[in-house]
């Protein structure tokens, strides 16, 4: 074999990328398999290149009781293999090994008792030009496969955009992302999207398989991973670590919340993810096929957040308890359903999104649930809010005075001592400050649920109207 087929192929491997001198090693195992089927060819041998660019087969020899001795300990290198196989798979295998099979290990055999001879055959250079064209290409995919397997295994969780090349099957829409055709299964697609040929596509790198056809790459549209690469990608705030997406809550294809959070002091990140007129959002929600988005600002304490993750719908109360992880969200009666969301979507997210349980009840029912435990007879002293329902149906804001379920209004002071069924049919004015009497809110909770007109932003009595924006709990269709 001549210099010239050398150098090609050493132009081959700079060019592919593989390791140098793996196309060389892989030919002259190949050509020492093609040698070892010739008659009368040696029991050990070997394949080198020499400096003229040919390759040359040296039959090697050792002494008898060495040989035998190297042969066992291959031997039973390889039934230990082969045992441990059987234990990893749970299958019993029936190989029979051949002396010509096993391996000896070389470097426990001295120079000096290494008998050397050249046998290279009269046609072994047509032999090896037989061979090197089928080992080139096989070596050279091999070696390109894993090359993209260690690209791509490293780029789990990262999202790709590709080129829908067959959508016809819903269960196997393939992708092209360059190098590699990727797998979309159905269980990783969003209900309601459909996927036509040629169309691009943003996904997320779930898992990558090693496959004899090359890297098996699947990809998921419902991974919430998908959502923060995308604001990523259209806010340079968020880019830039000013702001942080700090918790995800995803419905694919129906809701998403986001919380947020700013390490910079004047900058909005709620202002920031939504962009002007609603347009960095605007194209979050394009990608994603119009799945609608709330931008939550992340709070510390977890009652303020859990009102704010709440959004669209507006938050009267809520109650905490740090050891169960478990709040109770007091809310309007004519936001009841708001909160809860269609089939219970809204408070689900928000309960993802703050990592607590959270359980919500109307106005009128946690009054009656604070109503039937303040005379349920117990004799603990009642502490908390005034338990009287104005005439426009609100409960009365007033903490209640020392040893009284009433605050110090007249009115609701007459209210003491009166029966459940009296009660049911007993209204108080709506004006309930006097003199005397204490007025203060529930809690913080209270307030950062219904914040100052100059700092809070507008919210909506009912779901929005696709193509709106919200501030606070922005919503975006």
């Amino acid at each position: 074999m001549s210099q010239e087929i050398i150098d090609a192929v050493r132009e081959i491997e700079r060019e592919k990328g593989i390791e140098s001198g793996a196309l060389v090693a892989a030919l002259e195992d190949a050509l020492l398999a093609a040698y070892k089927k010739t008659p009368g060819s040696a029991r050990h041998a070997t394949v080198e290149l020499d400096e003229a660019g040919d390759f040359l087969v040296y039959a090697i020899e050792i002494p008898p009781k060495l040989e035998e001795k190297l042969l066992d300990e291959a031997r039973e290198k390889k039934l230990q293999e082969l045992e441990e196989l059987e234990v990893e798979t749970g299958e019993r295998s029936h190989l029979l090994i051949s002396d010509d099979d096993l391996e000896i290990d070389w470097s426990r055999v001295p120079d000096e008792k290494i008998k050397r001879t050249d046998v290279t055959p009269e046609n072994f250079g047509r032999i090896a030009a037989q061979t090197a064209k089928q080992v080139f290409l096989q070596r050279a995919r091999e070696a390109e496969r894993e090359i993209m397997y260690d690209e791509y295994v490293d780029r789990v969780n990262e999202v790709v955009t590709g080129i829908i090349q067959q959508a016809g099957d819903r269960n196997n829409v393939l992708v092209d992302l360059g190098k590699v055709e990727a797998l979309l299964p159905r269980s990783e697609q969003v209900d309601g999207e459909r996927y036509e040929q040629g169309s691009r596509i943003k996904a997320v790198i779930t898992e990558v398989r090693s496959g004899t056809k090359g890297p098996q790459v699947i990809l998921s549209r419902r991974d919430p991973e998908l959502i923060k690469t995308l604001f990523e990608l259209e806010v340079p705030e968020i880019a830039d670590g000013l702001v942080e997406i700090r918790a995800i809550a995803r419905e694919p294809g129906y809701r998403s919340k986001i919380a947020v959070v700013s390490h910079t002091q004047g900058v909005d990140p709620v202002g920031a993810c939504v962009g002007p007129r609603g347009s960095r959002v605007r194209m979050v929600v394009s990608e994603l096929r119009g799945e609608k988005i709330d931008i939550i600002p992340w709070n510390p304490e977890p009652a303020r957040f859990i009102a704010k993750a709440l959004a669209p719908a507006r938050v009267r109360e809520v109650f905490v308890d740090d050891e169960t992880r478990e709040a109770t969200v007091v809310v309007p009666d004519d936001q009841l359903a708001l909160a809860i969301g269609k089939d219970g979507l809204n408070a689900r997210l928000a309960a993802r999104l703050s990592g607590w349980k959270v359980d919500i009840v109307s106005d009128t029912e946690f009054a009656r649930q604070e109503s039937d435990a303040a005379y349920a007879g117990g004799e603990e002293e009642f502490v908390g809010r005034c338990s009287a329902i104005l005439a426009n149906g609100k409960r009365c804001p007033n903490a209640a005075l020392p040893g009284s379920h009433y605050c110090g209004v007249p009115a609701h002071q007459e209210l003491e001592g009166l029966a459940p069924e009296e009660l049911a049919v007993a209204t108080v004015s709506e004006n309930t400050k006097t003199e005397g009497a204490e007025v203060e809110a529930e809690s913080p909770d209270l307030e950062e649920a219904q914040p100052p007109a100059s700092e809070a932003e507008p919210e909506p009595e009912q779901e929005s109207e696709p193509g709106t924006v919200e501030g606070d709990g922005a919503e975006a269709s």
